[in-house]
């Protein structure tokens, strides 16, 4: 296993390769994300709406630097940076002078932000190292315990808002922060997509969806529960949403191409009778520091690369399939597999 300096080497490598590509002198991380990423699992935020994060890295040829202010400074120091060697510049909360400025008496020439540069720099994150799928394992292990304790737990008569607060707890309580959670029950699960909580009660089904965060790396996931005897309807339409899950996650191999699988998994859709069901909802795609880093369309022409992390959640009205995956050579690595749950076994294309 890398230690957090070699791993960040390796990925000042990647950060340096697209500063010569662009004629750069210095790239400023500013996202959550990709702070995430290089500091190997630090975390720069304050404000939990942002994207943006109260200190900054600025990566030159030679040097790097933590940006920030007096009140981050010492925290980031003392709690993100640990091992790293990365020289922290800090500046007056008060002062007058903008992060152009104070970025540009650390580096004269020409610098972009991670944000300017968008999808070229997210790909650097896309191929994880060993030590990120390790960290990576332990956030979906939390996803996948949050979901199975709150679904044993939940009851008729429960709100919504009330199993909400039962899965941001599990995850909060567990180091991971959530950054989606979605609840239906009974015929809101048929109506809405992206149902988001509301006050109405249990009666005899509950979809839970939860997305957590930990060191930067999101696990997205979906469970379903049913009070009383399964109605065969919706027993076909969850094997059928299951047969299109596996498609999705089998398919997704290193040098894959996302608008085959996406095409692959369309074609399942209507193999299992549900030709229609995937115009209602988007069908997921790559993750890893972001919920989604691109959605896969089938014109997306984005090649999977090794170690590289899929969410992919086709649904079904009133069911839905979802889980976090490592794309490795011949079969996929799950990361939020079922802790206590009951499962269904698929096959598609001679694996099981």
């Amino acid at each position: 296993m890398l230690d957090r300096q070699a791993e960040m080497e390796q990925k000042l490598g990647r950060v340096h390769r697209l500063m010569t590509e662009r004629g750069l002198a210095g790239i400023l991380i500013e996202s959550w994300a990709n702070f995430a990423w290089i500091t190997c699992g630090g975390d720069n935020h304050v404000v939990m709406g942002s994207e943006r994060g109260a200190a900054r890295i600025l990566v030159t040829g030679e040097q790097l630097y933590v940006v920030t202010d007096n009140i981050e400074a010492p925290r980031i120091a003392d709690e993100e940076l640990e091992g790293l060697g990365i020289q922290v510049h800090q500046y007056a909360w008060h002062d007058s002078r903008s992060t152009e400025e104070v970025v540009a008496s650390l580096c004269p020439g020409p610098v972009a932000t991670d944000t300017e540069l968008g999808m070229a720099f997210a790909r650097l994150r896309w191929s994880l190292l060993e030590p990120e799928v390790e960290r990576y394992r332990q956030v979906g292990a939390i996803a996948s315990q949050a979901l199975s304790e709150v679904g044993h737990q939940i009851q008729p008569g429960m709100a919504e808002h009330e199993i909400c607060a039962m899965l941001a707890a599990k995850a909060l309580a567990a180091g991971a922060v959530p950054q989606v959670v979605l609840v239906a029950t009974d015929e809101r699960i048929d109506k809405y997509r992206h149902p988001i909580p509301t006050d109405k009660t249990l009666d005899k089904r509950a979809m839970l969806v939860l997305g957590v965060k930990k060191w930067g790396l999101v696990v997205s996931a979906t469970r379903l529960v049913h009070f009383g005897s399964l109605p065969p309807e919706l027993a076909d339409k969850h094997r059928a949403c299951c047969l299109v899950d596996a498609c999705f996650n089998l398919e997704t191999q290193p040098g894959a191409r996302a608008g085959e699988i996406f095409a692959k998994a369309v074609a399942m859709y209507r193999q299992t009778g549900y030709e229609q069901q995937w115009h209602l909802h988007h069908q997921g795609g790559a993750t890893g520091y972001a919920g989604r880093d691109y959605k896969a369309t089938a014109d997306c022409n984005e090649i999977v690369q090794p170690n590289q992390a899929f969410a992919w959640n086709p649904s079904i009205t009133g069911t839905k399939s979802e889980d976090t995956i490592v794309a490795r050579e011949g079969a996929p690595e799950f990361l939020s597999g079922p802790v206590n749950w009951p499962t269904l076994e698929v096959e598609y294309g001679g694996q099981k």
